[in-house]
This record gives structure tokens, C-alpha cells and sequence, in this order.
């Protein structure tokens, strides 16, 4: 990955909502957190190599949930996991069914309208997958032509971009990950968009998929954890653990275990 070319994009986002290290501490959140001795952090458990649940043992594993465990260290509390998605992103942390959101959420405009975010700790780029059989689609440029039908997942940040960015493709809106896939494996689409965690995990455990990369940047994304706006103490110490982590080399250290290390943002 081009690492400066991430945060050159990371550090231009009109959207990042990041506090100051220095926020001045109010009652709120975080008073609520050290009282009740628990952080409830909102995952999507399908989530390859940032939140995901192994289906087999039911145990969870991936860089935002070692660092959530990190979070629930740096507090002094324990950590309960509340199963999420991209789709129920917002309502989730609206609604109050967590205190924070921690896989890898990409900041977008849209969710910027309904959520405050801390500073970034990733970035990715789009890519596509396809099916090695698949004699339509063998370069990037094969993506946006008259005829191809491109897949994406409903709620995640590859619905908006792939609105905008598309001109001649037909974009088919799914409502899992699990169904752009099939409609690929299946021949009823050309590829899904999807971002370089999942791409990576995705490839080694289906033989049939191949990978198509863009040839220069196609939209990154800097992703980063989400919570309810209005509270400055608690956007504030969340602040103050990403900088933590990314000083002390927790960050990158999760990132590593994961094969996660080249979309690491400064």
C-alpha cells in the first residue's frame, strides 16, 4: 500500500471529527464506563481479520478486537461485545446499545451526519473481487464497462462510493456481505467491492476468487471507531487511546498479528 498517499487523503478529509488531546473532561460517558466497570463496544462478528467470529468455536479474534481488549485494560474495566453490522451501524450507537463502535468503520459523510469519530488508526483502498472463471473481468478497467454487474453490501461506504464513481456497470445492492458474494460465485455478478482486510481473508479461504486491484488510488478510506456525538470527555479519551496505541506500538504491533500492517495510518 502507499502509506503517504493514505494519510495525504486521511489528513484532506473534510469529514474526521477528532478531538483534542486536551478536551476538557465533562460528566458523561466515560464517568458512566468507569462506574458500571464495563465498555460495551459494538463489533460486526463477520468482519475478516478486524472483528470476526469463527464459526466453528464461536471465538473472536482480529486487530479491533485485541484492541478493544487493550481499551477495556487502559480503562480498568471489562469489555462486553455487542454484535453489530454496517447496516445497523448508526441506530446501534444511537440507540445507546453501546458505548463505542470498534470495526474499522470507514468515515464517510454520510455517517459523519450521525457520528463522531476519533482519529484514524486505518486506511484502505477499494478492490475487487471476481471469479477466476469469470472471462469478463481481467483488469480494473473491466470493472466499469457496458454489461458488467458490480456487487456491494447495503450500509457499507462501497454502496455511496460505488454510486458516485460508476458510469456504465450495473450496481447490485445486496443486504449481507454473504450475498454479493454468492451473486459472484454464483455468475449473477461480476465482482464485489470490498476494502484490503477482507479481500485478504476472503482469498485464502475461497480458491474460486481472484483479486483485481486498482492500478493508482480509487478512493481511500480512513477508518476509525465511532460513538455517539455530543460528549467531549469521552471522545477525548478515546482520542487518547489511539494515540496511545500508536505510540507505544500496540497499533501496530495487533496490525502485525493480522497481516494488517500496510494499511496502518501514521
Amino acid at each position: 500500500m502507499r502509506i503517504a498517499a493514505l494519510w495525504v487523503l486521511c489528513a484532506l478529509s473534510g469529514v474526521l471529527s477528532v478531538s483534542s488531546l486536551a478536551a476538557p473532561v465533562s460528566s458523561g460517558r466515560l464517568d458512566r464506563v468507569l462506574a458500571s466497570k464495563e465498555v460495551r463496544v459494538c463489533i460486526w462478528p463477520d468482519y475478516y481479520s478486524i472483528t470476526y467470529r469463527n464459526p466453528k468455536t464461536q471465538q473472536l479474534s482480529g486487530i479491533d478486537i485485541d484492541l478493544a481488549r487493550e481499551l477495556g485494560k487502559d480503562l480498568g474495566v471489562s469489555v462486553r461485545f455487542v454484535d453489530s453490522s454496517f447496516a445497523k451501524l448508526i441506530d446501534d450507537v444511537s440507540q445507546d446499545r453501546c458505548d463505542v463502535a470498534m470495526f474499522a468503520i470507514g468515515i464517510t459523510p454520510l455517517r459523519a451526519k450521525s457520528l463522531t469519530f476519533t482519529q484514524p488508526h486505518l486506511a484502505s483502498d477499494i478492490y475487487a473481487i471476481t471469479s477466476k472463471a469469470n472471462r469478463r473481468i481481467k483488469h480494473w478497467g473491466d470493472v466499469d464497462r457496458a454489461g458488467t454487474v458490480v456487487a456491494v453490501a447495503k450500509g457499507t461506504l462501497h454502496e455511496p462510493v460505488m454510486k458516485e464513481k460508476l458510469k456504465a456497470a450495473s450496481l447490485m445492492i445486496l443486504d449481507t456481505p454473504f450475498a454479493r458474494e454468492q451473486e459472484v460465485a454464483s455468475g449473477r455478478a461480476d465482482v464485489f467491492m470490498t476494502d484490503f482486510p477482507y479481500s485478504q481473508r476472503f482469498l485464502s479461504n475461497n480458491d474460486w476468487a481472484k483479486l483485481i486491484s486498482p492500478p493508482q488510488v480509487y478512493h481511500i478510506t480512513p477508518y476509525a471507531y465511532a460513538m455517539q456525538p455530543g460528549d467531549a470527555a469521552w471522545q477525548a479519551r478515546l482520542d487518547r487511546f489511539v494515540h496511545d496505541i500508536k505510540q507505544d506500538g500496540r497499533l501496530m504491533a495487533a496490525a502485525k498479528s493480522h497481516g494488517l500492517e500496510s494499511i496502518v495510518s501514521p
